[in-house]
């Protein structure tokens, strides 16, 4: 077994989670996916103040900040979140009747309430339609939807 092999072996087992060798092999032949995902970057007006909030709400650690980009490590070992300045950028209309969302994040909590009022402390809002579902959707301080759900 190679170095790279065995080092990705020995990470699965501490992290209970494949490595992509793993899982490749597991997928079966039929598989015919040939990327991994690096990051999800999400564009904003202030990188440097949204990474902040998602730090806080996620507990991760800051990577890289500049005027123009900033990246959270992911502390379980996957991709990490980027948050990329936009010129111009202006939030989703997600809470307007015609309104759409380009992607939202969702987040398990082990408290809705109390990870809700966290959120809401830390600058997010909450709009008054809500799905009526277990998932809590909150607004991000750059305009994107997220949702708390519970860990059930």
């Amino acid at each position: 077994m190679s170095d790279v092999a065995t080092e990705q072996s020995r990470q699965s087992e501490q992290s209970g989670r494949p490595q992509p060798s793993e899982r490749s092999a597991q997928a079966g032949s039929g598989d015919t996916g040939f990327g991994r995902l690096a990051m999800v970057t999400i564009d904003c007006a202030d990188p440097v103040a949204l990474a902040s909030f998602y730090g806080e709400l996620l507990g991760w650690e800051t990577r890289h900040t500049d005027e123009n980009f900033a990246i959270l490590d992911n502390p379980e070992g996957g991709s990490p979140l980027g948050f990329g300045r936009v010129t111009g950028y202006r939030p989703e209309p997600w809470t307007e009747p015609d309104g759409s969302k380009h992607f939202h994040l969702d987040f398990y909590v082990d408290d809705l309430d109390e990870a809700t009022a966290k959120a809401l402390a830390l600058g997010a809002t909450e709009p008054t339609y809500q799905h009526g579902r277990t998932l809590r959707v909150l607004i991000d301080p750059a305009g994107h939807p997220f949702g708390l759900a519970p860990l059930e």
